[in-house]
C-alpha cells in the first residue's frame, strides 16, 4: 500500500501553462492521445482519466469540499475530498496526491488505491461533460486543512447520516454520487463496520 507526500512537481509558471492537457484513455484505460482540458470536456466530451480521493478522520468521518464559485466547471457544488486530472504521464497516485496538497494545504497520513470507475456525467449548469476514467484513492488525514480558497471555498467532515441530510439539501457534483458508490468497499475497509459507511 504506497504512502507518500505530494512530491510530484510541475511548474505552471512554465510555458506549458498556456493549455493544460489530460491523457485522454480508450475503455480500457489504456492512453490513447491528449487534449486540451476545456475541449476534452466539450459535448459529447472526450473519455479522460481522473482520479476522485475520500479522506476520513480518526472517527471515519469522510471529509468534502465545496467547490470555489470561480471554478468554470461545477463551481459551488459540494463533492469527495479532492478530485481532479492527472497531466500526461503523471501517475493517478502522484496526481491525487499533489492535488490534495494543492487544494487544501495537507499531504494524506494514508494513501491507498481503491478501483477505477468509468462515467459519463453532463453536467447542467455548464453544459461540460465529464467522460471520465476514474482512478479511487481512500486514505486517512490527520493534518489541520489549509485550503486554497481559490480551489475549495468551504470544506466539512461528515458521517453517512450527515452527508444523506447534506446531499437531500445541497447541490453536489454530478459524478460524486457515482465515485461514492463505486469507492464504498474500500471505505468499509479502511474506516470499518462502525463508522457506517
Amino acid at each position: 500500500m504506497p504512502i507518500t507526500p505530494a512530491t510530484a512537481t510541475h511548474n505552471p509558471s512554465s510555458p506549458a501553462a498556456e493549455a493544460i492537457l489530460l491523457e485522454l484513455v480508450d475503455e480500457d484505460g489504456v492512453t490513447i492521445g491528449t487534449a486540451e482540458k476545456l475541449a476534452a470536456h466539450q459535448p459529447p466530451g472526450q473519455l479522460h482519466r481522473a482520479f476522485s480521493v475520500f479522506l476520513f478522520d480518526e472517527h471515519g468521518r469522510l471529509l468534502i469540499q465545496q467547490r470555489a464559485l470561480g471554478k468554470y466547471h461545477s463551481p459551488g457544488v459540494w463533492s469527495n475530498t479532492c478530485c481532479g486530472h492527472p497531466y500526461p504521464g503523471e501517475a493517478p497516485f502522484a496526481a491525487a496526491a499533489r492535488r490534495t496538497f494543492e487544494e487544501l494545504g495537507l499531504s494524506p497520513s494514508l494513501l491507498a488505491e481503491a478501483g477505477t470507475v468509468r462515467y459519463n456525467h453532463p453536467d447542467p449548469a455548464s453544459g461540460l461533460v465529464e467522460q471520465e476514467y476514474n482512478h479511487l484513492f481512500v486514505g486517512v488525514v490527520q493534518a489541520p486543512l489549509r485550503a486554497d480558497p481559490e480551489e475549495v471555498a468551504s470544506t466539512a467532515f461528515v458521517t453517512p447520516d450527515e452527508l444523506a441530510r447534506r446531499h437531500a439539501e445541497d447541490t453536489f457534483s454530478a459524478w460524486f454520487m457515482t465515485v461514492l458508490d463505486a469507492v464504498r468497499p474500500a471505505v468499509r475497509e479502511l474506516t470499518g463496520p462502525s463508522a457506517g459507511w
